[in-house]
C-alpha cells in the first residue's frame, strides 16, 4: 500500500495531538499552606498558582490555604515532611532550630535593603549546601523568597537621632535585630505583633520594628506613633515559598516546567506588591509622623557597633554545623557586585 507524504504528516499530527491530550489530561492538585491572610506578602505564590492553572488548561492547580487552613503556621515544615501538604511558607525566626542556616537572613545591618541585592543574595543562598541541607531535613526545597522588606522602627517620644538615643528604650524587636538593639542599650520585649498597638498606646513600649511599610499599617502602629525611621534597615527575615521534594518528583515534567519558567515573574510580582503598597503608605506616614533619617556615617556605625558583634557570635555558635561566615560573605559579595 502506498502512503503519501500528506498521509504521513496527518498521522504524525494526530499522534502528537493524542500524546499532548493525554499529557494535558493529567489532573494534579497541590495543597499549599499560606502564612496568614492575603496581602502583599502572599503575592508571589498567588501569581504562580494563577500561572500554572492557566498554563495547564486547569489541569494543574495549587490550592492556597490561607490562615492555617491546611496546617498550623509553625508546623508547615512538619506537614511537608508528613506529606500532608505539597508546599508552604515558613518563617525562619519562629523556629530557628528547624532552619539554623536560614537565620543568616535575620542578622542585623546586612546590606539587603536594595531589592536587586536582596533577590540575588537570597537566590544564591538558597542553593548553598547549608540551606539545602536544612530543607532536606524536611523533604523540602526552597523555590522563591517572599523578599520581606527591611524592617524599620516606629515609636513614641523623643525621636532617636543618634545611636546613643536608643539606650533605655523599650523596643519590640526579634531575632538578630533584637540582639543588635540590646547591644545599643535598648530593652528588648517579647510582645507579639498583635499586642504592640496596645502596649505603645499605654506607654509600656517605646518603639517596634516591622517590615516596612506594610506591616506597620497592618497592625495600625502609624495611628499612635509619633516618628518612624526611614533608612535604619536594622534587618529582615526569610519566609520562603517551599515545595515538597516528593511532590515535585511526582509532578509531570510539563508542570515542573511551568513552575520553573514562572520564577522570574513570581519574583517581579513579589517586589512590585511591596513597592505599590509603599506608594500608598509613605504619604500617609509623611503627613503625620516625624521621619528619622540617619547619615551614611551613622549607618556604618550601626553596622560596626551593633551588627558585627552579633554576626561573629552567630558564626561561632554554628561553627560545628556550617560555615556561617561564608553565608554572610555571600551577601556582602552580592552587594559589592551591585555597587552597594
Amino acid at each position: 500500500m502506498q502512503v503519501t507524504r500528506t498521509g504521513v504528516a496527518t498521522a504524525v499530527m494526530l499522534s502528537l495531538a493524542a500524546f499532548s491530550g493525554t499529557a494535558a489530561a493529567q489532573k494534579v492538585e497541590w495543597k499549599f499552606s499560606m502564612w496568614g491572610k492575603q496581602r502583599a506578602f502572599t503575592k508571589g505564590i498567588e501569581v504562580l498558582a494563577d500561572k500554572v492553572a492557566k498554563g495547564s488548561g486547569g489541569n494543574f492547580t495549587i490550592r492556597l490555604g490561607y490562615a492555617e487552613t491546611f496546617s498550623k503556621d509553625r508546623e508547615n515544615l512538619d506537614s511537608i515532611k508528613l506529606k500532608a501538604i505539597d508546599g508552604s511558607h515558613f518563617c525562619n525566626f519562629y523556629h530557628p532550630g528547624k532552619n539554623p542556616s536560614f537565620m543568616v537572613f535575620s542578622l542585623p545591618f546586612l546590606p539587603l535593603g536594595d531589592w536587586n541585592v536582596s533577590l540575588k543574595a537570597r537566590n544564591a543562598l538558597f542553593k548553598h549546601p547549608a540551606l539545602v541541607a536544612d530543607m532536606d531535613n524536611w523533604d523540602a526545597w526552597a523555590y522563591a523568597s517572599t523578599l520581606l522588606p527591611q524592617y524599620e522602627f516606629m515609636g513614641k517620644g523623643k525621636p532617636p537621632a543618634t545611636l546613643a538615643d536608643w539606650k533605655g528604650r523599650r523596643v519590640r524587636a526579634g531575632g538578630g535585630i533584637g540582639d543588635a538593639m540590646e547591644v545599643l542599650g535598648a530593652i528588648k520585649t517579647t510582645t507579639t505583633a498583635t499586642e504592640v498597638y496596645t502596649a505603645m498606646e499605654r506607654g509600656t513600649m517605646d518603639a517596634a520594628s516591622f517590615p516596612y511599610t506594610y506591616s506597620h499599617v497592618s497592625y495600625r502602629i502609624h495611628e499612635i506613633a509619633e516618628w518612624y525611621t526611614t533608612n535604619m534597615s536594622p534587618g529582615t527575615a526569610e519566609c520562603p515559598v517551599v515545595f515538597s521534594k516528593d511532590s515535585w518528583a511526582k509532578l509531570p515534567a510539563q508542570y515542573r516546567k511551568l513552575i520553573t519558567d514562572a520564577k522570574a515573574e513570581v519574583d517581579r510580582a513579589q517586589i512590585e506588591a511591596y513597592v505599590e503598597i509603599d506608594k500608598k503608605n509613605l504619604p500617609m506616614f509623611q503627613r503625620t509622623l516625624k521621619p528619622v533619617t540617619y547619615t551614611p556615617a551613622q549607618l556604618e556605625e550601626f553596622q560596626r557597633v551593633a551588627g558585627k558583634p552579633v554576626w561573629d557570635k552567630w558564626v561561632a555558635d554554628n561553627k560545628d554545623r556550617f560555615n556561617g561566615q561564608e553565608l554572610i560573605d555571600t551577601i556582602f559579595k552580592t552587594a559589592r557586585e551591585a555597587g552597594r
